[in-house]
């Protein structure tokens, strides 16, 4: 298996683009390494002029390009890379025509329409203009035309299609950056069918960046119907197409993956396409890990969440202000912490604060002074060898204390969530939501202490109502409606949840947990934060410190269960089926096989509207199957795979990407031991990932609405 990581290679692709499509002068194996210990990104080296000068630049970008960008690099790693200033296509550009400029864009006549009028009003001196995705030959030719008439040809250097149309928020986690809207556009009777091709199209274009970034052809395995098997046979023309037709095509060139070559397919990785429906639960669920609790509670997007703090920690009457916050790949916490639950979060923050005190003080110590603070004055007790040595080690410290300081923040703000919604109590209703009886949960429906937020309630009843064995009659929905109108809770999205009930049922797979929920009592609860505050109370603002100690009280400090959700145990059945239950291997069974490598010829794929109007998967205005695809053989279903690509149509959840890292990582444990057996990598990605606010508020609810 390869050692870098999907953010690796995007990375390594923008700098490229940035250092104006050279290759860097010096080239790293271990360049972004993930596994770095501070996870920091190298120092850059621009190509030079003439003259030995950096080649500074502007850097052009439209939306997408914005995000793609931001979600992996920072103003300063741009910097690194010669840009002075970045600017939207779309807003207001000032002149500055002795600099080069560089252009980030989707291939779109919007788009190529104001890169003209830029050439035309020579905004900048010349042009490098780079695609998303593969520029359509009409749109190419029509651009041409433009520049023809325009007489600009000479101002454009390069022209490239980069297949960057993904944005990478972890190692291994990637979104189409299509909107929030997916799922409702392929599920409504209402989508116009002209906006379902569209998807459909953006899709495979986003799927094929991301493969051709990964520099390997995988094997493609989907279920029957839906759009899912529509996305595969597309994504398999494609890579058919792109091989048969391109005489250096983007899987021979240079700095890709051999396996791409290779006819064996257990040497490539698996690509692993379902619909949204498989299972809704995960979209819903209340979580217990770091990241999941921040993408539910903070609202994080593309890496960044906006908090509240105390303008003056020792004086609240003061008043709060809103501080923004980016989560990125230099964060050594974030990187080690993201997927931990969060009591266990806690007490890594106790350990790395007590840790940078201790090193704080054997430098100011050795150094002959009393602070940190003062090793910045002249101090003619300071020892000069010392000094230097403290002096050099301050820019590190500095680093780390800031980012410890801004996990303090945040976990404060989650705090004050679970506390205030009662998040604690819901994760752990959840973990054992199978043994909840109907009268148990009307109760917590009409409990009004349970947690202040009543979509909390309508996500634990949907969820329960996917997953309970038990009969739910009319008169029995009729109540638990009534209580969560009560509660103040919109019910319009259970309209929509009835009828998809039946079909996300046959599909889910229920989990026992290897492990009982470990659960902590009285004084033991929460004791990462109660140390910090007991503790460390000399490097925390008072009030910050007292805070801590008011939210705490009461919130449970337990670990979730070890189980699989229902992705996960459809991976392992085709990554692993030796070790997967027979239960998974069924629902599996009958999933297509496809490999453009293979010889087997395609027949021309219809429209996707079309498949919409035969209804096979039982879903109002979901698409049906495209008609033949490939049955596996026996041997193809029975292969193994070391590497997946697993992709979600519709939405996703963190809790499936935090699953999934937790399987692999498990596995690979497991077999770390034996010989031969490699180690399982798994990228997760989907159209968009989505909360669980926004999931039920912007989707579910819709089709309700539509429903009644």
């Amino acid at each position: 298996m390869h050692s870098q990581s999907l953010r690796d290679r995007q990375v390594a692709s923008l700098e490229k683009i940035l250092n104006l499509n050279h290759a860097s002068p010096e080239p790293s194996p271990v360049h972004h390494d993930p596994s770095a210990a501070n996870g920091l990104i190298p120092k850059a080296t621009p190509i030079l002029n003439s003259d030995g000068d950096p080649i500074w630049k502007v850097l052009v970008f439209d939306n997408l390009g914005r995000d793609v960008i931001s979600s992996v690099l920072r103003v300063n790693d741009l910097r690194g890379w010669g840009v002075t200033i970045h600017l939207n296509l779309s807003s207001p550009r000032h002149p500055i025509p002795d600099v080069p400029v560089l252009y980030l864009v989707e291939p779109t006549a919007a788009n190529l329409a104001l890169i003209n009028q830029d050439l035309s009003k020579s905004l900048y001196s010349e042009a490098y203009i780079n695609f998303l995705s593969s520029i359509p030959r009409p749109l190419m030719e029509d651009f041409a035309a433009q520049i023809a008439e325009a007489g600009t040809a000479e101002s454009i250097s390069q022209v490239y299609d980069q297949y960057l149309n993904f944005i990478v928020a972890e190692p291994d986690l990637f979104s189409l950056g299509l909107g929030k809207e997916t799922y409702w556009t392929l599920n409504s009777a209402k989508a116009k069918d002209e906006d379902i091709d569209t998807l459909v199209e953006r899709i495979v274009s986003g799927l094929f960046s991301v493969v051709v970034t990964m520099g390997v052809i995988p094997i493609i395995r989907c279920p029957r119907g839906g759009a899912a098997e529509m996305i595969a046979a597309k994504l398999d023309r494609k890579l058919r197409d792109h091989i048969l037709n391109s005489k250096d095509n983007l899987f021979s060139s240079q700095g890709q993956r051999s396996s791409s070559t290779s006819a064996t397919p257990s040497s490539r990785p698996v690509l692993v396409i379902v619909d949204r429906n498989v299972d809704l639960i995960p979209m819903l669920s209340h979580s217990w890990t770091y990241q999941s609790l921040v993408h539910d509670v903070l609202k994080m997007h593309l890496n960044r969440i906006t908090i509240e703090t105390p303008i003056d920690e020792d004086n609240p009457g003061k008043g709060r202000t809103k501080k923004a916050y980016d989560l990125t790949s230099k964060d050594f916490f974030w990187s080690r912490n993201a997927g931990v639950p969060f009591p266990q979060v806690a007490e890594d923050i106790d350990t790395e604060l007590t840790k940078y005190k201790d090193e704080a003080n054997d430098i100011t110590h050795k150094a002959g002074a009393s602070s940190l603070e003062d090793l910045q004055t002249d101090n003619p007790n300071t020892s000069a060898q010392h000094l230097k040595a403290a002096i050099t080690l301050l820019p590190e410290l500095r680093e780390r204390k800031a980012i410890l300081d801004m996990h303090m923040n945040i976990a404060t703000a989650l705090l004050k969530g679970i506390k205030d919604r009662q998040l604690d109590n819901f994760f752990q209703i959840e973990e054992s939501i199978t043994k909840q009886t109907k009268a148990v949960m009307l109760e917590l429906l009409n409990d009004g202490a349970k947690g202040n937020e009543p979509l909390d309630k309508l996500r634990l009843f949907i969820i329960w109502f996917l997953s309970t064995e038990q009969e739910v009659s009319r008169t029995d929905m009729d109540r638990f409606e009534e209580a969560l109108t009560k509660a103040g809770a919109d019910t319009t999205a259970l309209v929509y949840v009835k009828k998809v009930r039946e079909v996300t049922r046959m599909t889910m797979m229920t989990s026992a947990p290897t492990q009982p929920t470990q659960q902590s009592t009285g004084g033991e609860l929460f004791r990462g934060f109660s140390s910090i505050s007991n503790r460390l109370t000399d490097r925390l603002p008072g009030a910050l410190g007292a805070n801590f100690e008011t939210l705490i009280s009461g919130v449970k400090n337990f670990l979730p269960a070890n189980k699989d959700i229902t992705i996960t145990k459809i991976v392992e059945s085709l990554m692993d089926p030796t070790s997967a239950s027979s239960s998974a291997i069924a629902k599996t069974e009958d999933y297509l096989y496809f490999d453009p490598r293979s010889a087997n010829a395609r027949g021309t794929m219809p429209a996707p509207s079309q498949a919409r109007h035969q209804q096979a998967s039982g879903v109002p205005g979901a698409l049906g199957s495209l008609g033949p695809g490939t049955q596996a053989s026996f041997g193809q279903r029975r292969q193994g795979f070391s590497e997946a690509i697993v992709f979600t149509v519709g939405g996703g959840s963190m809790d499936e990407y935090g699953n999934l890292q937790d399987w692999a990582k498990r596995t690979s444990a497991a077999g770390g031991a034996a010989v031969g057996i490699p180690k399982r990598r798994v990228v997760y990605g989907s159209t968009e990932i989505v909360n669980a606010e926004d999931f039920v508020v912007g989707e579910l609810a819709r089709l309700g609405q539509e429903d009644r």
